[in-house]
Protein backbone atom coordinates (compact mmCIF):
# COMPACT_ATOMS: atom_id res chain seq x y z
CA UNK A 1 0.00 0.00 0.00
CA UNK A 2 1.21 2.96 -1.14
CA UNK A 3 1.89 6.01 1.79
CA UNK A 4 2.19 8.71 -0.61
CA UNK A 5 0.24 11.97 -0.26
CA UNK A 6 -1.91 13.38 -3.02
CA UNK A 7 -0.47 14.74 -5.64
CA UNK A 8 -1.65 18.25 -4.53
CA UNK A 9 -0.20 17.87 -1.76
CA UNK A 10 3.27 19.47 -0.35
CA UNK A 11 6.05 17.17 -1.04
CA UNK A 12 8.29 16.70 2.17
CA UNK A 13 12.19 17.57 1.47
CA UNK A 14 14.17 14.09 1.69
CA UNK A 15 16.59 15.54 3.25
CA UNK A 16 14.69 17.07 6.35
CA UNK A 17 14.73 14.94 9.22
CA UNK A 18 12.60 12.74 10.92
CA UNK A 19 12.43 12.11 14.53
CA UNK A 20 10.82 9.16 16.29
CA UNK A 21 10.75 7.90 19.12
CA UNK A 22 11.43 3.87 20.08
CA UNK A 23 8.31 2.14 20.95
CA UNK A 24 9.83 -1.39 21.80
CA UNK A 25 12.97 -4.04 20.80
CA UNK A 26 13.18 -7.11 20.23
CA UNK A 27 15.52 -9.73 19.94
CA UNK A 28 14.55 -11.46 15.94
CA UNK A 29 17.44 -13.86 16.32
CA UNK A 30 20.73 -14.12 18.32
CA UNK A 31 22.14 -11.35 16.13
CA UNK A 32 19.53 -9.71 14.75
CA UNK A 33 17.28 -7.00 16.45
CA UNK A 34 14.17 -5.06 15.74
CA UNK A 35 13.60 -1.49 16.87
CA UNK A 36 9.79 -0.44 16.29
CA UNK A 37 9.74 3.21 16.21
CA UNK A 38 6.66 5.86 16.46
CA UNK A 39 5.83 8.69 18.09
CA UNK A 40 4.61 12.39 16.43
CA UNK A 41 7.36 12.17 14.17
CA UNK A 42 6.31 9.51 12.37
CA UNK A 43 2.94 10.90 10.81
CA UNK A 44 5.44 13.02 8.49
CA UNK A 45 7.05 10.23 7.75
CA UNK A 46 6.41 9.47 3.67
CA UNK A 47 7.15 6.08 2.74
CA UNK A 48 7.22 4.36 -0.57
CA UNK A 49 6.40 1.71 -2.70
CA UNK A 50 10.00 0.08 -2.84
CA UNK A 51 10.70 -2.97 -0.64
CA UNK A 52 13.97 -1.87 -0.51
CA UNK A 53 13.24 1.61 1.13
CA UNK A 54 16.36 2.80 3.20
CA UNK A 55 16.71 5.37 5.74
CA UNK A 56 19.68 7.01 7.10
CA UNK A 57 19.49 6.76 10.52
CA UNK A 58 21.43 9.44 12.35
CA UNK A 59 24.27 8.94 15.47
CA UNK A 60 24.81 12.12 17.31
CA UNK A 61 28.46 12.85 18.54
CA UNK A 62 29.08 12.88 22.61
CA UNK A 63 30.11 16.30 22.98
CA UNK A 64 28.71 17.98 20.24
CA UNK A 65 26.22 20.46 20.72
CA UNK A 66 23.81 20.11 18.03
CA UNK A 67 21.24 22.49 16.97
CA UNK A 68 17.42 20.99 18.30
CA UNK A 69 15.71 19.96 16.25
CA UNK A 70 18.51 18.45 14.60
CA UNK A 71 18.72 20.32 11.14
CA UNK A 72 21.16 18.23 9.05
CA UNK A 73 21.60 21.15 6.38
CA UNK A 74 22.42 23.57 9.33
CA UNK A 75 25.12 20.77 10.50
CA UNK A 76 26.65 20.43 7.48
CA UNK A 77 27.04 24.33 6.86
CA UNK A 78 27.99 25.30 10.26
CA UNK A 79 30.26 22.71 11.91
CA UNK A 80 33.34 20.67 10.63
CA UNK A 81 33.29 17.74 9.27
CA UNK A 82 34.58 15.75 11.90
CA UNK A 83 31.81 16.90 13.97
CA UNK A 84 28.80 15.57 12.02
CA UNK A 85 26.70 12.83 12.98
CA UNK A 86 27.64 9.31 12.40
CA UNK A 87 25.20 8.07 9.30
CA UNK A 88 24.68 4.04 9.04
CA UNK A 89 21.79 3.74 6.32
CA UNK A 90 19.21 0.93 6.91
CA UNK A 91 16.05 -1.08 4.97
CA UNK A 92 12.86 0.00 6.45
CA UNK A 93 11.69 -3.56 7.43
CA UNK A 94 7.92 -2.46 7.68
CA UNK A 95 6.07 0.96 8.06
CA UNK A 96 2.44 0.26 9.10
CA UNK A 97 0.55 3.68 8.74
CA UNK A 98 -2.10 3.04 10.74
CA UNK A 99 -0.50 1.36 13.87
CA UNK A 100 1.72 4.27 13.30
CA UNK A 101 4.89 2.07 13.77
CA UNK A 102 8.26 2.11 11.73
CA UNK A 103 10.53 -1.15 12.34
CA UNK A 104 14.72 -1.34 11.58
CA UNK A 105 16.25 -4.46 11.92
CA UNK A 106 19.56 -4.20 13.24
CA UNK A 107 22.80 -6.53 12.81
CA UNK A 108 24.47 -7.14 16.23
CA UNK A 109 27.91 -8.86 17.22
CA UNK A 110 29.01 -7.27 20.28
CA UNK A 111 30.50 -4.00 20.67
CA UNK A 112 31.65 -3.21 17.45
CA UNK A 113 30.22 -0.88 15.52
CA UNK A 114 28.06 2.26 16.55
CA UNK A 115 24.65 1.50 15.00
CA UNK A 116 24.66 -2.60 16.20
CA UNK A 117 25.63 -1.49 20.13
CA UNK A 118 23.05 1.23 20.05
CA UNK A 119 20.38 -1.27 19.07
CA UNK A 120 21.13 -3.81 21.93
CA UNK A 121 20.56 -0.96 24.67
CA UNK A 122 18.47 1.37 23.55
CA UNK A 123 15.27 1.63 25.92
CA UNK A 124 11.88 2.64 24.88
CA UNK A 125 11.39 6.61 25.08
CA UNK A 126 14.64 7.28 23.70
CA UNK A 127 14.49 9.33 20.40
CA UNK A 128 16.56 9.15 17.38
CA UNK A 129 16.63 10.88 13.95
CA UNK A 130 16.77 9.94 10.55
CA UNK A 131 16.80 10.97 6.89
CA UNK A 132 14.82 9.16 3.89
CA UNK A 133 13.87 7.03 2.83
CA UNK A 134 15.01 6.32 -0.73
CA UNK A 135 14.58 2.87 -2.26
CA UNK A 136 15.02 1.97 -6.46
CA UNK A 137 13.23 -1.76 -5.58
CA UNK A 138 9.83 -3.57 -5.95
CA UNK A 139 8.64 -6.76 -7.42
CA UNK A 140 7.42 -6.20 -10.90
CA UNK A 141 4.03 -8.49 -11.40
CA UNK A 142 4.67 -9.24 -15.10
CA UNK A 143 8.15 -11.03 -14.30
CA UNK A 144 8.93 -14.38 -15.52
CA UNK A 145 10.07 -15.14 -11.72
CA UNK A 146 12.01 -14.03 -9.27
CA UNK A 147 15.90 -13.86 -7.52
CA UNK A 148 16.52 -12.59 -4.58
CA UNK A 149 19.93 -13.19 -3.10
CA UNK A 150 21.85 -11.45 -0.20
CA UNK A 151 23.32 -11.86 3.35
CA UNK A 152 21.90 -10.96 6.75
CA UNK A 153 22.59 -7.21 5.74
CA UNK A 154 19.99 -7.94 2.56
CA UNK A 155 17.80 -10.01 4.75
CA UNK A 156 15.43 -7.05 5.61
CA UNK A 157 15.17 -5.76 2.29
CA UNK A 158 14.62 -9.35 1.19
CA UNK A 159 11.99 -10.81 3.58
CA UNK A 160 9.82 -7.45 2.56
CA UNK A 161 10.21 -7.76 -1.08
CA UNK A 162 9.09 -11.60 -0.47
CA UNK A 163 5.83 -10.65 1.70
CA UNK A 164 5.03 -8.16 -1.25
CA UNK A 165 5.48 -10.63 -4.28
CA UNK A 166 2.26 -10.97 -5.93
CA UNK A 167 -0.17 -14.25 -5.40
CA UNK A 168 1.54 -16.88 -7.00
CA UNK A 169 5.11 -15.25 -8.01
CA UNK A 170 7.38 -17.86 -8.75
CA UNK A 171 10.62 -16.51 -6.71
CA UNK A 172 14.09 -18.45 -5.68
CA UNK A 173 15.61 -16.87 -2.42
CA UNK A 174 19.25 -17.64 -1.46
CA UNK A 175 20.20 -15.99 1.82
CA UNK A 176 23.87 -16.32 3.76
CA UNK A 177 23.59 -16.20 7.61
CA UNK A 178 25.90 -16.97 10.43
CA UNK A 179 23.88 -20.61 11.21
CA UNK A 180 20.80 -22.40 11.40
CA UNK A 181 19.88 -19.99 14.48
CA UNK A 182 19.83 -16.95 12.17
CA UNK A 183 17.16 -17.76 10.01
CA UNK A 184 13.71 -16.33 9.84
CA UNK A 185 10.73 -17.47 9.40
CA UNK A 186 9.08 -14.84 5.90
CA UNK A 187 5.77 -15.46 4.56
CA UNK A 188 4.21 -14.57 1.20
CA UNK A 189 1.47 -15.29 -1.43
CA UNK A 190 4.08 -16.50 -3.69
CA UNK A 191 5.39 -19.71 -4.59
CA UNK A 192 8.80 -19.34 -2.83
CA UNK A 193 11.70 -22.03 -2.80
CA UNK A 194 14.03 -20.02 0.21
CA UNK A 195 17.28 -21.55 0.70
CA UNK A 196 19.65 -20.31 3.82
CA UNK A 197 23.61 -20.57 3.56
CA UNK A 198 25.52 -21.26 6.76
CA UNK A 199 29.06 -19.40 6.94
CA UNK A 200 29.83 -21.81 10.30
CA UNK A 201 28.99 -24.96 8.02
CA UNK A 202 31.79 -23.55 5.08
CA UNK A 203 28.55 -22.68 2.77
CA UNK A 204 28.89 -20.03 0.06
CA UNK A 205 26.01 -18.28 -1.51
CA UNK A 206 28.06 -17.69 -4.47
CA UNK A 207 28.65 -21.44 -4.65
CA UNK A 208 25.01 -22.29 -4.41
CA UNK A 209 23.48 -19.94 -6.95
CA UNK A 210 26.31 -21.31 -9.50
CA UNK A 211 25.04 -24.43 -9.33
CA UNK A 212 21.48 -23.77 -9.16
CA UNK A 213 19.13 -24.58 -11.83
CA UNK A 214 17.20 -21.55 -13.09
CA UNK A 215 13.37 -21.74 -14.27
CA UNK A 216 12.41 -21.07 -17.28
CA UNK A 217 11.73 -17.06 -18.45
CA UNK A 218 13.29 -14.41 -17.66
CA UNK A 219 13.85 -13.57 -13.64
CA UNK A 220 13.55 -10.23 -11.97
CA UNK A 221 16.71 -10.47 -9.86
CA UNK A 222 17.79 -8.24 -6.66
CA UNK A 223 21.34 -8.83 -5.42
CA UNK A 224 22.50 -7.13 -2.30
CA UNK A 225 24.89 -7.41 0.56
CA UNK A 226 28.78 -8.02 1.05
CA UNK A 227 30.51 -6.20 -1.72
CA UNK A 228 33.31 -9.02 -3.20
CA UNK A 229 29.68 -11.40 -2.93
CA UNK A 230 28.17 -9.34 -4.92
CA UNK A 231 30.48 -8.38 -7.38
CA UNK A 232 31.27 -12.47 -8.07
CA UNK A 233 27.44 -12.92 -8.51
CA UNK A 234 27.05 -9.72 -10.68
CA UNK A 235 29.94 -11.13 -13.47
CA UNK A 236 27.87 -15.02 -13.05
CA UNK A 237 24.37 -13.70 -13.62
CA UNK A 238 25.40 -10.82 -16.75
CA UNK A 239 28.29 -13.55 -18.45
CA UNK A 240 26.96 -16.77 -17.75
CA UNK A 241 23.38 -16.69 -17.25
CA UNK A 242 22.23 -13.99 -19.19
CA UNK A 243 20.22 -11.89 -17.10
CA UNK A 244 19.89 -8.25 -18.26
CA UNK A 245 21.01 -5.36 -16.46
CA UNK A 246 17.41 -3.52 -16.79
CA UNK A 247 16.07 -6.47 -14.69
CA UNK A 248 18.82 -6.60 -12.20
CA UNK A 249 18.95 -4.47 -8.74
CA UNK A 250 22.26 -5.09 -7.48
CA UNK A 251 24.71 -3.41 -4.92
CA UNK A 252 27.41 -4.04 -2.53
CA UNK A 253 25.90 -2.92 1.34
CA UNK A 254 29.29 -3.43 3.12
CA UNK A 255 32.76 -4.61 2.53
CA UNK A 256 34.59 -6.77 5.09
CA UNK A 257 36.76 -5.12 7.19
CA UNK A 258 35.30 -1.61 6.47
CA UNK A 259 33.01 0.18 8.36
CA UNK A 260 30.58 1.82 6.52
CA UNK A 261 32.63 5.38 6.54
CA UNK A 262 35.32 3.68 5.13
CA UNK A 263 33.08 1.58 2.52
CA UNK A 264 31.60 4.73 1.28
CA UNK A 265 35.48 6.19 0.82
CA UNK A 266 36.39 3.44 -1.01
CA UNK A 267 33.56 3.21 -3.37
CA UNK A 268 33.90 7.43 -3.82
CA UNK A 269 37.18 6.67 -4.71
CA UNK A 270 36.71 4.17 -7.06
CA UNK A 271 34.07 6.02 -9.02
CA UNK A 272 36.48 8.42 -10.05
CA UNK A 273 38.87 6.25 -10.86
Amino acid sequence: MSNAPASDAPKRDRRQVTTLRVLRTERVTPHMIRVVAGGPGLRDFEGNDHTDAYVKVLFPLEGVDYPSPLDMQAVRRDFPRDQWPAVRTYTVRYHDPVAQELAIDFVHHGDVGVAGPWAATVQPGTEFSLLGPGGAYAPQPESDWHLLLGDAAALPAISAAVEHLPAGAVAKVVVEVDGPDEEQKIDSPGSVDLQWVHRSAGGSLVDVVRAMEFPTGEPQAFVHGEASMVKELRRHLLDERGVTKDRLSISGYWRRGLTEDGFREVKAAESGA
